[in-house]
């Protein structure tokens, strides 16, 4: 069977783990102004105009309906590359995935194996493209390692935010998901190298069946401090399955 392309996807999830990393950015922009405000009421809430308070409510909360919506979108498009690529391994393949295609989703949202199930099918989908035996996983640990530690700092700060009933520790849990968001952002620009490195690698196989010769995926490196990519995990992150809390 002949091998699906899988650069307009590729293209289609780098894109969308982009914007998702620039909106982390923002976000925690807002995290730290909000924080700031807040200590401002803690120090003399008479001096705080009700006006600013009210403003600063609002855009903290419509901050955190986009950030969902773009992270969303990011869950998207990592999985529709993913499944994609999972497509292609399986033909390159058959044989050589430890895990049903149902679990290409499931994976991320079962509590436990969520843990390593992504980790296990990206894994085989590499083994399955590279073209040479027992392929380098180093960038793969990373990402994957960046990916459920900022999916746990982001829960965690996501938790705060939601339980925080006094000031302090409002303005503390505020300042504590800007620690997830960075955490987030190294893993989404890992799964940047993810997504190139598996999509290269089977482009590879499609030009050399094709008899073309090969090219690099055209996909642009990241803005400074954009994914992930997190991605976060995401996938990602990006990837999915975590990501930032929603303010």
């Amino acid at each position: 069977m002949p091998l699906l392309p899988v650069r307009g996807v590729a293209i289609f999830a780098v894109v969308a783990l982009v914007c998702d990393s620039l909106m982390g950015i923002v976000a925690a922009v807002i995290d730290l102004w909000y924080a700031s405000l807040v200590d401002r009421m803690i120090a003399d809430v008479d001096s705080v105009p009700e006006a600013e308070i009210n403003t600063g409510d609002l855009v903290y909360g419509l901050s955190g309906i986009l950030e969902t919506i773009v992270y969303v979108v990011a869950i998207v498009a990592f999985l529709v590359w993913l499944f994609r690529v999972r497509a292609n391994a399986e033909i390159l393949a058959p044989g050589g995935h430890r895990r049903g295609q149902p679990w290409l989703i499931f994976g991320w949202v079962v509590p436990i194996v969520s843990f390593w199930f992504p980790k296990q099918i990206v894994d085989d989908i590499w083994s399955a493209s590279a073209r040479v035996p027992s392929p380098p996983r180093g960038l793969f640990n990373a990402w994957w390692a960046a990916w459920l530690i900022g999916t746990w700092v982001a829960n965690v700060a996501g938790r705060l935010l939601f339980k925080a009933d006094e000031l302090e520790p409002l303005a503390a849990a505020a300042r504590f998901d800007v620690v997830g968001i960075a955490l987030m952002l190294i893993a989404a620009v890992l799964a940047i190298g993810v997504i190139r490195k598996i999509t290269e690698a089977q482009e590879e196989h499609r030009s050399a069946a094709a008899g073309l010769p090969s090219a690099g995926m055209p996909l642009g490196g990241m803005a400074p401090g954009a994914p992930g990519g997190m991605a976060p995990g995401a996938p990602g992150g990006m990837a999915p399955g975590g990501g930032y809390p929603g303010h």
